[in-house]
């Protein structure tokens, strides 16, 4: 019989020295919110070690407002509510008060809404260790040589005890080995030392801490790694934190094959997939749910969001793309800007200063220099002269531009949609075009020149003329 868990995130916590509109697990954090990160490495800790269980957030502080994100964004997570944050002992009560299944669990996790660095890897540390040495209790710690505000690991010949900073004396205050705030227990014992917890301390706050009990059959895991647990109270953390997560993911990035020009200067998000033999240069942004493939070259200053770049293909210096598809060997850039919906074949290039919208472009097409192609498709092999528009809004709705395989598109030329142009067509430099035109056409659309030999005097003045 598999081992069952509850698992609960404490979430019921103001927030009040982040200074920010919103309860402290919704601070943002990368491209998400500071409970989405303990919710995911739990989900993946219940996956990967075949467990069953439930994870309980325990809200308190607009529990509205946490809940809402919560259900809005996952199926499967229950609620138990703080009224008065009264510690953390407290909110475990809560959490045992809402419902009976909660002490049915094999085994009770606690785990904090604001230490996003924490993953599935330590949870399974600790579970591992429990396991094996059949304990009733495993508390996280690490070593802080500036442990200040930290409650410090008192460790005895069997066991050990937590002393909250407002609590130690000055002799306890020299220890470094301090607590996480992270948690395994056996239900069964939580249970029977969680009502003997009171609030007799200088905080006057119901500590967990206090279930750890020198003498009885608990251990304390000491990570090597304090910056796994870091904590979000202020501006400066999350920033700090946010600094560790991408760390965190550019190490494992770059033991995949994923090569970093500077390592210390590109942001990459957490649902960043990207390919081995992937090059990325400083400065680059790559966020939300973007996938990259292997072999592309991202130069300084791009910024991709929400984005798919495939095989060795190249986004330039400072190209910005959002909800777009770069095909295999495709290229964009430097400055191309690829909107939502923007679909560039294989082997097609985006040139600089060019802006595609919503618009499919197939093998080989060419936008190189100051265009902007919107709700367009258009086919292989065609070339996009210089200075090109797709005229596609008239005040009310959006209208599409449709050209064919093979076209030549003259420089500072225009199609004013609704407006379809056929195979291996040619439109001369500076035409509008707002008629159809079938396969094979040749259209031109342009005022005659009229040539006046020796007016030009009458129009350009002189430099004496200017000073006078």
């Amino acid at each position: 019989m598999s081992m069952t868990i509850g698992a609960v995130i404490l979430a019921a916590g103001e927030g009040k020295r982040l200074k920010l509109n919103a309860p402290k697990p919704l601070a943002p954090c990368l491209d998400k919110k500071l409970i989405d990160f303990p919710i995911r490495e739990l989900k993946k800790f219940f996956s990967q070690n075949k467990m069953s269980g439930k994870i309980t957030t325990v809200i308190g502080h607009q529990r509205e407002l946490v809940r809402g994100y919560v259900e809005k964004n996952y199926t499967d997570i229950a609620f138990a509510i703080q009224e008065k944050q009264l510690g953390t002992a407290d909110a475990l009560r809560a959490y045992f008060n809402s419902g009976e299944t909660t002490k049915n669990y094999d085994y009770t996790l606690v785990i904090c809404a604001d230490t996003p660095v924490v993953s599935e890897t330590e949870l399974s540390a600790m579970l591992e260790l429990l396991s094996n040495e059949k304990l009733d209790g495993v508390a996280a710690s690490f070593i802080e040589h500036s442990p200040k505000g930290y409650g410090r690991i008192v460790r005895g010949q069997k066991g050990f005890h937590i002393i909250e900073e407002k609590d130690a004396t000055e002799e306890i205050r020299k220890i470094t080995e301090v607590n996480s705030g992270l948690y395994l227990l056996k239900t069964s014992y939580v249970l029977e030392h969680l009502k003997e917890v009171d609030s007799n301390n200088k905080s006057g706050e119901f500590y967990l801490t206090d279930v750890f009990k020198d003498g009885y059959n608990v251990k304390a895991h000491c990570f090597a790694d304090g910056e796994l647990f870091l904590g979000v109270n202020t501006l400066e953390q999350l920033e700090t934190v946010e600094n560790a997560l991408r760390k965190k993911i550019k190490r494992q990035l770059r033991e995949n094959g994923v090569r970093f020009i500077d390592i210390n200067n590109c942001y990459i998000d957490s649902e960043v997939e990207i390919g081995e033999g992937t090059v990325i240069y400083p400065g680059a942004f790559i966020t939300g749910k973007t996938k990259i493939g292997k072999d592309v070259t991202i130069e300084m200053g791009a910024q991709i969001t929400d984005s798919i770049v495939e095989n060795n293909a190249k986004v330039l210096a400072y190209s910005v793309l959002e909800g777009a598809t770069l095909h295999n060997k495709a290229a964009a850039g430097p400055f191309a800007r690829l909107r939502p919906g923007a679909d560039i074949g294989p082997e097609a290039k985006i040139g600089n200063f060019v802006e595609i919208k919503k618009s499919v472009l197939d093998k080989g097409v060419k936008v190189s220099h100051l265009s902007y192609v919107g709700d367009a498709f258009i086919g292989e092999e065609t070339n996009i002269g210089c200075g090109f528009i797709t005229c596609n809004y008239d005040g009310v709705n959006k209208h599409i531009t449709r050209i064919g395989k093979n076209c030549f598109i003259g420089s500072d030329s225009q199609t004013v949609a609704p407006v379809e142009i056929g195979n291996d067509c040619f439109v001369a430099s500076s035409s509008t075009v707002t008629k159809n035109m079938p396969d094979g056409a040749f259209a031109i659309s342009r005022g005659q020149q009229v040539t006046k030999e020796g007016m030009a005097s009458r129009f350009i003045k002189k430099k004496e003329d200017k000073k006078s």
